[in-house]
């Protein structure tokens, strides 16, 4: 029995349902050519910070600035600001090689600040070349008088933004911090967005106790993290009308079979990648080939979200968040 591994994400056709997550693995086209070597279906470039960019030309701006009132001849030696790479223009290069190296669509990864951000910078990664765009705009709301609905509100009207100014489908990663993620959800699909990755691993903070520093947590992801993504993929898919994608979590083959069966259309690796080498995707592959075949699935199409809410005998189990029962049986265990 042939298994065919291909599938739909974005309106691309995949060859595979696994696709490079964004992270430094794109930053090398030679990795990203193993990686489609290996069977990669599709890459997701690392993200493009608007907020960077502002702040790299703010500080040149600053530094040109420094002592040009002295005297009058000042300003005509320095260097103009367009004289300075401050702008997009390393990345969109970047992309357009790429898209022009490799085989397999090529997906522009935007976090955006401004409107005119989300727009202009979506509009030149499609003028790049990308074939898609991923939005990645998470912030944490510290402001006491921002509630639930306008945060929701600012992601939404970004969404809008960016998908107004291209025609490439355009995809949202979001965090898994929100109130209501059906409703938001189908908000993020009115709003034009084509598929949704869950979810964005967010960075948590750390305290070094011994320097007394405020740092950053950067361990690679685990499959320990794989439930609440397959959680909400579950319970989305056939509720909302774009494509799922999963994201953390995914290290091997049972990994992306549980997340397809869950609801996604693909699946992202990055932790895994980076860990094992891009020859791991073929690995995970002939594990997934294994299981379809061993179970008579002969297209990854067919199981997609064949264990979703919606499908699945025990519906009521992707609604449980406590865990006393668990916890019970641990303490009998150990009696």
């Amino acid at each position: 029995m042939k298994v065919d591994l291909t599938t739909r994400w974005l309106g691309l056709k995949l060859r595979t349902p696994i696709v490079v997550g964004s992270s430094p693995l794109g930053e090398k086209l030679d990795t990203l050519k193993r990686l489609e070597e290996a069977g990669a279906a599709a890459v997701v470039l690392p993200s493009l910070y608007e907020i960077e960019l502002e702040h790299d030309e703010a500080e040149i701006v600053h530094v040109l600035d420094q002592g040009t009132e002295a005297f009058d001849e000042a300003t005509s030696y320095l260097p103009d600001i367009q004289d300075f790479h401050t702008g997009p223009k390393d990345y969109l290069d970047r992309l357009t090689k790429t898209k022009q190296a490799l085989g397999v669509p090529v997906i522009g990864s935007l976090c955006g600040m401004s409107k005119a951000g989300w727009a202009d910078y979506a509009r030149r990664m499609q003028e790049a070349g990308a074939d898609a765009i991923e939005l990645n705009g998470y912030f944490v709301p510290t402001d006491p008088e921002l509630d639930a609905k306008a945060v929701e509100d600012r992601y939404v009207e970004s969404v809008a933004t960016a998908c107004g100014a291209v025609s490439i489908p355009v995809a949202v990663k979001i965090a898994p911090y929100f109130t209501a993620p059906v409703h938001f959800a189908r908000r993020l699909q009115k709003a034009g967005a084509k598929g949704l990755t869950l979810f964005q691993r967010v960075l948590d903070p750390d305290i070094d106790l011994e320097e007394l520093h405020v740092g950053v947590d950067t361990h690679l992801s685990g499959s320990d993290e794989l439930g609440n993504t397959l959680r909400w993929l579950a319970i989305l898919h056939g509720r909302v009308g774009c494509d799922l994608a999963a994201s953390t979590g995914a290290h091997k083959a049972a990994d992306v079979l549980k997340l397809l069966l869950a609801g996604a259309c693909s699946v992202q690796m990055a932790s895994a990648l980076i860990k094992n080498g891009p020859e791991h995707v073929t690995s995970v592959l002939k594990g997934v080939e294994l299981w379809l075949e061993e179970h008579e699935d002969p297209q990854v199409a067919e199981v997609e979200g064949s264990l979703s809410q919606l499908h699945c005998e025990e519906p009521q189990e992707y609604e449980h968040a406590q865990h006393h029962k668990k916890l019970i049986r641990y303490t009998h265990h150990g009696e």
